[in-house]
């Protein structure tokens, strides 16, 4: 679902399973959302859409670990006109994994860092009712010229 409100453009996927195929198409809508709403140069495009990817698929592979099955995970993302803030929001309704502190694996680990380093601000709550990462970026100007389809 793709929305546009008086103040700003929105991009909602709502009550998504979690799992990697589908965090792959929600980037792909979202960096469709993305060129047809924003003014942005393609290295600040692949800097928000990497970020989400890993929000999206530290739900997929994480959230649900050990659940008889998937659960959701969302995506909302909004512009504000007045302060040239994009967010994206990525939450779950699954448990919040603890790092093993037995386990070292160079190759793990990496993205919530990366996340931080891509944003302006990056913000994780966790609760028992599930996680949300907002992701934000200051400075982002929406396309003049654009409309809902």
């Amino acid at each position: 679902m793709t929305e546009q409100g008086d103040s700003a453009a929105a991009f909602a996927k709502i009550g998504v399973i979690a799992g990697p195929e589908l965090a792959s198409q929600i980037r792909q809508e979202l960096a469709h959302w993305l060129q047809q709403y924003f003014l942005l140069d393609a290295e600040k495009s692949s800097d928000v859409l990497l970020a989400v990817y890993e929000a999206l698929a530290n739900a997929a592979e994480f959230a649900y670990d050990g659940a008889d099955q998937p659960g959701p995970m969302h995506v909302r993302a909004a512009h504000d006109p007045d302060t040239s803030v994009l967010t994206v929001t990525v939450s779950d309704e699954g448990r919040w994994r603890v790092k093993d502190q037995n386990v070292h694996n160079p190759a793990r680990g990496r993205g919530i860092p990366l996340m931080h380093a891509l944003t302006d601000r990056t913000e994780i709550d966790s609760t028992p009712a599930g996680t949300e990462v907002r992701l934000h970026w200051d400075d982002i100007a929406q396309n003049c010229g654009s409309r809902t389809t």
